[in-house]
């Protein structure tokens, strides 16, 4: 026999989505959502998102993305950029006129060799921590995030970095899967796993992250099919989504600045105003 008590300590279904479990309680290194914490999912594997991309779905997702990246970044000459999580897809758009552009793969996710769009160019590719990226202070000018910040297990001492390795008056751009989306509900492609969030959402965690939400988008309106009529028609459904759907888009992608505040050195003391007491001069002669 079955007591009440032991169906009180089971897991509900209706919790279990999407790979992964919430629980109505924040546990360290989760972001709360609609009341609930969600237990992150495993990287996804390297191999996994390249043969993605590279097939008929994963063309039309990039070029969609692209467009809107090119309408948020129009001029990086001489910029540098960093693409964090698996941007190789998208950085390549930008690398005839940035100065330098490197590709940081996450080790949870694994690395590939990228070289670019030249022919025998040397490798732009690295393995990195994403709580210790290997670069210096202010080295980077535009940073973009892609298939990351959804599956970092220390999301907040990633964007801590973030905003270390930026130069001041540098963007960031994040690339998250649409929380009311039907591409967040299908696991077939990269945007069905880890955490999807709503541009409200993403805001939030940027803000507590010493960045400012300056201006967003939505792409992938067409449904996550890979049949050659929907593939063929994704630009008229991006046109129709954008004017009648706009929240309804597969991806989210925000840009933010860097926000500086003034402080006082470590160990400094705060100089006050004093006054001089100043007794009352005596009278007579």
């Amino acid at each position: 026999m079955i007591s009440r008590r032991m169906l009180a300590i089971r897991p509900r279904a209706a919790n279990r989505r999407h790979g992964r479990t919430l629980v109505p309680r924040q546990m360290p290194g989760t972001c709360s959502v609609s009341g609930y914490a969600s237990v992150r999912c495993m990287w996804p594997d390297i191999v996994d998102l390249r043969d993605f991309y590279d097939s008929g779905l994963g063309h039309v997702a990039r070029r969609m993305i692209r467009r809107q990246l090119r309408a948020m970044w129009p001029d990086v000459a001489g910029m540098n950029l960093l693409g964090l999580g698996y941007a190789a897809p998208f950085l390549r758009t930008f690398q005839d006129e940035a100065a330098r552009t490197i590709a940081a793969m996450p080790s949870g996710m694994g690395v590939l060799a990228w070289a670019g769009a030249a022919d025998g160019a040397r490798n732009l590719a690295m393995l990195a921590q994403e709580d210790g990226l290997p670069l210096a202070d202010l080295s980077m000018d535009r940073i973009l995030l892609v298939h990351s910040l959804e599956h970092s297990e220390h999301l907040r001492d990633m964007l801590r970095e973030v905003w270390r390795v930026l130069a001041d008056g540098g963007r960031l751009v994040v690339v998250v899967p649409n929380r009311r989306s039907i591409w967040a509900r299908f696991e077939h492609t990269p945007f069905g796993h880890g955490q999807p969030y709503t541009p409200n959402q993403i805001n939030g965690i940027l803000r507590g992250a010493m960045f400012a939400p300056m201006r967003s988008a939505v792409c992938l309106y067409m449904p996550p099919t890979r049949r050659h009529f929907w593939l063929k028609t994704a630009p008229a459904w991006e046109k129709v989504g954008e004017r009648w759907f706009a929240p309804l888009g597969g991806v989210t992608i925000v840009e933010a600045s860097k926000q500086i505040y003034g402080g006082i050195p470590a160990g400094a003391t705060a100089r006050r105003r004093g006054y001089v007491r100043v007794g009352a001069s005596a009278g007579g002669g």
